[in-house]
C-alpha cells in the first residue's frame, strides 16, 4: 500500500546536472527520514545522502560540495539535485524512506524502483 516512486534520471556528459525526484503513495501516517543510495555495476548500493524529517543532512564523502538533498513534507517528496557530475557517479539512484503507515501504524524501510544515471566522460 506504500510505494516509491522516482524519475530524472538519465545520460549526462561529466560536469553536467540532473535532478532526481521521489515521491511517496499510499496508506502513509508519516516519514521519518529519506535518502538517496546508489548502486554501481559489480559495487554495494551505498548511501548517497539523507534527510530527516527536520531538514538535517548528511552526505558521502564523495559527493559533498556536489550534490544537495532536499524534501518537502507536504508533498512527500524528496529530490537530489546533482551537480558537477563525474562518471563515477554512474549507477542505479534508489530511493529510500521509513515510512509508518497509516494502516498498520508500524514503520518499514521502503524503496523505489531506482533509476538510471549514466554520466559520460
Amino acid at each position: 500500500q506504500v510505494r516509491l516512486v522516482e524519475s530524472g534520471g538519465g545520460l549526462v556528459q561529466s560536469g553536467g546536472s540532473l535532478r532526481l525526484s521521489c515521491v511517496a503513495f499510499g496508506s502513509i501516517f508519516s516519514i521519518n527520514a529519506m535518502g538517496w543510495y546508489r548502486q554501481a555495476p559489480g559495487k554495494q548500493r551505498e548511501l548517497v545522502a539523507i534527510i530527516t524529517n527536520g531538514g538535517s543532512t548528511n552526505y558521502a564523502d564523495s559527493v559533498k560540495g556536489r550534490f544537495t538533498i532536499s524534501r518537502d513534507n507536504a508533498k512527500k517528496t524528496v529530490e537530489l539535485q546533482m551537480n558537477s557530475l563525474k562518471p563515477e557517479d554512474t549507477a542505479v539512484y534508489y530511493c529510500n524512506a521509513d515510512i509508518r503507515s497509516s494502516l498498520t501504524m508500524r514503520s518499514n524501510d521502503y524503496w523505489g524502483q531506482g533509476t538510471q544515471v549514466t554520466v559520460s566522460s
